[in-house]
């Protein structure tokens, strides 16, 4: 249990008590009585969790504490993170007088979560074929990532400089794209190892 893991932990003890708080804010705009201390709660611990993201990582190789066991729970606090903040902001209005403003469309979830169950089905359908997985990281995934977060703050900061849609449209593009080159690229590593195509008798 290396200082980058506990760090990783802490973060993923963070995501219930963001939707906690997102949930509680949301529900006080429905009833007409926003409860703002509550959404700045949510938006720092927000902010923390995806700060120490940063931190873990510098931690881990600063200091050359990579281990399995982070491997695994670093990626895990990362998704989590993003999906909670994502499926959160979907069913809990943040905005009491522009709805548009205050939530994502049902489709934006939907699509996330549905891209990163394909991927993962497919990983472990490599794994159980080939033996390995070879994730290449991809600018397009990089993208996708950075506009679900920006998506996430443009509800909770509730900014008006583009209508949300404008944004969540960009990200779904971007995910939507980057789980096409990811699976494209299994099939790849498929046919390298000679299971997409097997040989005719």
């Amino acid at each position: 249990m290396t200082t980058a893991n506990k760090i990783t932990i802490v973060r993923i003890l963070m995501i219930p008590a963001f939707v906690t708080m997102a949930i509680y804010y949301g529900e006080s705009v429905k009833r007409g009585e926003p409860l703002e201390w509550q959404r700045f709660t949510a938006i720092i611990i927000f902010i923390l969790a995806a700060v120490s993201d940063g931190l873990d990582g510098y931690v881990a190789r600063h200091y050359n504490q990579r281990s399995s066991l982070g491997v695994i729970l670093d990626p895990l606090a990362d998704k989590g993170l993003l999906l909670s903040g994502i499926i959160t902001l979907s069913i809990s209005n943040w905005s009491e007088l522009d709805p548009d403003y205050g939530r994502f469309p049902v489709w934006f979830p939907v699509l996330v979560i549905s891209r990163d169950a394909i991927l993962f089905v497919g990983a472990a359908v490599l794994y159980l074929l080939i033996g390995k997985v070879h994730v290449k990281p991809n600018w397009t995934g990089k993208v996708a990532t950075v506009l679900q977060m920006i998506a996430i703050g443009w509800v909770m900061l509730q900014l008006r400089l583009l209508p949300l849609l404008y944004v969540v449209l960009a990200a779904g593009f971007f995910t939507a794209v980057s789980g096409i080159v990811y699976v494209t690229d299994g099939v790849r590593q498929l046919q390298a190892a000679g299971h997409a195509h097997p040989a005719k008798s």
